[in-house]
């Protein structure tokens, strides 16, 4: 079998996290006779910066629109004065190959798993590490990924050349609601084993339905999508309160589901109970495309010192195998997607290759390190 796949390194350390990932991804392939093809396409401020018209190079639409996958690095690049760099439509230099893959391939939900693994720590205070109860975290937050606050309407009115008035319009359709939502809903089905505490399946709808109109027309649809499952709690949360429940009652939580803006907010606070943003995952998913990614960012900070986690882009890997296995209809893709998680389960549970997000400075090992060590797990399990 052959699989297609465009990968988009991005910016600052997005290179160097991806070059990881697909390092897992031709060890897949050499154990399960899959083919991966890889085209890699420049993207993000760096490529803007260089050739000064595009955030990526022409053609990269329809080569996206073709492939049958998509693994995305990050983008974002600073400006001299330490901010973004933009493009000249005020857009971010990397929103073609982020925001645009979303709205152009119908990218419709944001699915992002948050499950502590086994061994993760957790600083206090940014100093004391402690291992939380990892049976109490395994969730997923599912946002609509394609209008919101992201629909790109609005604009800056500066008479005199003085920036004056800003606006954002959220846009918030019954079509769009209906189907994140029916994904929830399936989704919750598909994971089966329910929330921690009582193993019950539950998606619960995110919300500011008390104040805000777009989150009303959300609601009633919700509840209109979830009439058809039964076997399914349905649960909700005005999104302020959610926070501090999240944080409180991790257990609770099953499934999710939530709005643009509010999903995208949510989904950062949640990765701290999954030990940071090194080890979250955002996949963006259609009826017909898909694109994996780690959420944390480029980074240009730590660019090319060998040191961020790898951990997020290599489970973004795994959960792109999970997606082309059920959508191939490969077990095998399906089997080595599993044993990608047990690989890196087996690196945190050993702690003695990580990196310094995980287990502090004077430990930590160097990304490329725990690239290997993972590599190395599972070409142990794959031989097996």
């Amino acid at each position: 079998m052959k699989i297609d796949v465009v990968a988009l390194p991005g910016d600052g350390t997005g290179p160097e996290v991806l070059a990881q990932g697909l390092r897992v991804l031709h060890t897949v392939g050499t154990h399960t006779g899959v083919h991966f093809v890889v085209e890699e396409i420049p993207c993000g401020g760096q490529f803007y910066l260089k050739h000064g018209s595009r955030d990526w190079p022409e053609g990269a639409e329809e080569r996206c629109s073709k492939a049958d996958v998509i693994l995305l690095g990050a983008v974002g690049w600073p400006d001299a004065n330490g901010a973004p760099v933009t493009m000249k439509d005020g857009k971010m230099a990397g929103y073609s190959a982020v925001i645009g893959n979303r709205i152009r391939l119908d990218l419709y939900a944001n699915m992002r798993p948050v499950q502590l693994l086994p061994g993760v720590q957790h600083r206090l205070h940014g100093k004391n590490r402690v291992v939380w109860d990892a049976d109490k975290v395994d969730m997923a937050i599912v946002r609509e990924n394609t209008e919101g606050l992201y629909s790109g309407i609005g604009g800056i009115l500066a008479p005199g050349g003085i920036r004056t008035v800003a606006t954002d319009v959220r846009i918030i359709t019954r079509a769009a609601s209906e189907r994140v939502c029916r994904f929830a809903f399936e989704l919750s089905k598909k994971r089966g084993r329910g929330a921690p505490k009582d193993g019950k399946k539950r998606v619960t709808c995110i919300l500011k339905d008390n104040v805000l109109r777009g989150c009303q027309l959300f609601g009633q649809v919700f509840r209109e999508v979830g009439e058809g499952y039964p076997e399914v709690e349905k649960d909700f949360a005005i999104v302020d309160a959610f926070t501090q429940w999240l944080i409180g009652q991790p257990e609770y939580y099953d499934v999710c589901v939530t709005t643009n803006m509010f999903g995208d907010i949510v989904t950062d606070l949640a990765s701290v109970m999954q030990g940071g943003m090194g080890m979250a995952v955002g996949c963006n998913i259609g009826d017909k495309h898909a694109m994996f990614e780690p959420i944390h960012g480029s980074a240009p900070k730590h660019a090319g010192k060998d040191k961020v986690n790898p951990m997020a882009m290599i489970l973004a890997v795994r959960e792109s195998l999970r997606w082309l296995g059920e959508r191939k209809g490969n077990p095998a893709l399906s089997s080595a997607s599993d044993k990608i998680e047990l690989a890196v389960r087996a690196v945190l549970k050993r702690g003695d290759t990580l990196t310094y997000d995980m287990v502090g400075v004077d430990r930590a090992a160097p990304m490329s390190k725990v690239g290997d060590a993972i590599v190395a797990e599972l070409e142990r399990l794959l031989a097996a």
